[in-house]
């Protein structure tokens, strides 16, 4: 029986989207069931875009667009996070979740109206129906939100146009339009908070850690994109290159991004971290650990690749092999949510630093290093790194740390939430390290059944299933701060819901798979 897998990730989607709607009922929930509709019709006409090869820009092949669970993940998340801070009696965080909405409501509209303006013939169906989902939008962007708010959500939608065209025409075939949309969008959102909170410096408050992440993405998308312009028109694998790539890096890092981070957290950047980590034993403890992990990750591509160049023929690494740095990953980061989430918050960001780093000196050969990360990581290359970017292993740390980065702290009291809730910071553990290696391991080694329409298996799938369970069994009983007062069923029913999404998504599973959960938990 042939089954098309877009039916069934839309299908996914949209109990996923019902969920949070009886969960919250209110306006933008109904547009959001709205904008799931013109979603899933647009969806049709972008694959068909890339399938003939008139999608403007080049896409990631061997993947459909994804419109469908792209375009939501920004609105069901503001939706989610408005009732938790509702319920918490955070006004100003309730006002700012339903900005989070209608930006991916507004991003999601903006990515039809080009794929309807450049769809010929002019599909006139799919263009009721998305004037029909904008109406709707825009009159309860209109009822709901306050005239600054508007010109918030205004200007990420403005940054957003432009940083797609530098990002979509500098990185052919690395993204899908799902991909684009979700990445771009997030990164456009953080640009503007960044910016506006540069310029109203009286009002920052909060907690410093959660500083770090806005400056480290705006860093390392303004070195990037400097550095690509620039060796468009110069040999970047040069001595000269290489020494002219290090000193600017030092200088945007040492004489740009920590005066901007001192202006945040009131103190010299370098100094504050010193005192951050060497705070108690514990956390000293916890870097020593993790330095271990860091080692023995190397030596696994070290010897991977000393496998390769022993052996008769090239061979690329199976999937068995890629999941042994899942299998890291989750060591690393359970002990962080156990112990000290705040450590584990700065730490996953400077990981974050250091890989985009090392991919522009892999990506644009900078000496001395550039080649050697070139011969090292080939080995370790799937089908969705058909771009000039090597995004696998970034993808998979981002993943795990969304949950912890979007964890809503100021609507926590105590920095607990009641319920399924209470897991929420695992769900990246959960989702990707636990869920997605087992269902991966499992079902490429024992599946046999496959899902209608997919190369993935039932067994892999039920098995991703029993081991999510198990993980948050054993969360329950070494962490002490989660409970979950009777919502075992609504548990269960979010990672299965989950489980399938990954099952029949061709989207990056690293990335949808801990937000879907993330929002199930939340509600």
């Amino acid at each position: 029986m042939h089954v098309n897998p877009v039916y069934v990730e839309s299908t996914v989607v949209l109990a996923v989207v019902l969920c949070v709607h009886m969960a919250v009922w209110n306006q933008h929930s109904w547009c959001s069931i709205a904008l799931l509709i013109q979603s899933f019709y647009v969806q049709h006409k972008w694959d068909r875009l890339l399938r003939s090869g008139g999608a403007v820009f080049q896409f990631r092949p061997a993947a459909n667009s994804g419109i469908v669970p792209a375009s939501m993940v920004m609105p069901l998340l503001g939706l989610a996070l408005r009732e938790k801070c509702s319920a918490s009696g955070n006004v100003y965080f309730e006002r700012f979740s339903m900005v989070i909405t209608i930006t991916g409501m507004m991003l999601a509209l903006f990515l039809s109206l080009i794929a309807l303006g450049i769809t010929r013939p002019v599909p006139t169906n799919t263009c009721v129906i998305a004037g029909m989902a904008g109406s709707a939008i825009l009159y309860t962007t209109k009822q709901t939100l306050t005239v600054s708010e508007v010109i918030e959500v205004l200007e990420v939608l403005l940054i957003f146009v432009y940083l797609s065209l530098i990002v979509l025409y500098l990185l052919p075939r690395c993204f899908t339009p799902g991909e684009a949309l979700l990445i771009v969008g997030g990164i456009s959102f953080i640009v503007n908070q960044l910016i506006k909170r540069s310029l109203n410096l009286a009002e920052v408050k909060g907690d410093p850690v959660n500083y770090f992440l806005p400056v480290v993405v705006v860093g390392s998308l303004l070195l990037g994109v400097f550095f690509a312009l620039l060796f468009c028109f110069m040999e970047s694998e040069t001595w000269v290159s290489s020494l002219f790539f290090h000193m600017m890096t030092a200088v945007l890092g040492l004489g740009i991004l920590m005066p901007w981070l001192s202006l945040f957290i009131g103190r010299h950047p370098i100094m504050w971290l010193l005192d951050f980590v060497t705070l108690n034993d514990r956390r000293l403890c916890l870097l020593g650990y993790w330095v271990f992990l860091a080692v023995v990750a190397t030596c696994v591509v070290l010897h991977q690749n000393y496998q390769r160049q022993a052996g008769s023929k090239k061979h690329q690494a199976s999937t068995v092999v890629r999941k042994y740095f899942h299998l890291i990953v989750v060591a690393t980061y359970v002990p962080g949510l156990i112990y000290d989430r705040q450590l584990l918050h700065v730490a996953s960001v400077g990981c974050l630093a250091i890989f985009l780093l090392l991919e522009y000196v892999r990506y644009f050969r900078i000496r001395p290093l550039g080649q050697l990360l070139r011969q090292l990581l080939t080995l370790f290359l799937d089908e969705r790194d058909s771009g000039p970017l090597i995004l696998t292993h970034i993808y998979l740390l981002v993943g795990m740390s969304l949950p912890i980065w979007l964890f809503p702290g100021p609507c926590a009291p105590k920095g607990i939430l009641p319920g399924a809730a209470g897991l929420v910071p695992y769900a990246g553990v959960l989702a990707v390290g636990v869920g997605d290696t087992v269902a991966s391991v499992f079902g490429s080694t024992m599946g046999e059944i496959r899902w209608p329409g997919t190369k993935k298996t039932m067994e892999g799938t039920a098995t991703s299933v029993f081991a999510q369970i198990i993980a948050v069994a054993m969360f329950l009983i070494f962490d002490g701060s989660i409970n979950l007062n009777s919502t075992y069923s609504w548990i269960v029913g979010s990672i299965t819901l989950v489980a399938m999404l990954e099952a029949y998504t061709s989207q990056i599973d690293n990335l949808l798979l801990p937000l879907y959960l993330f929002i199930l938990l939340l509600l």
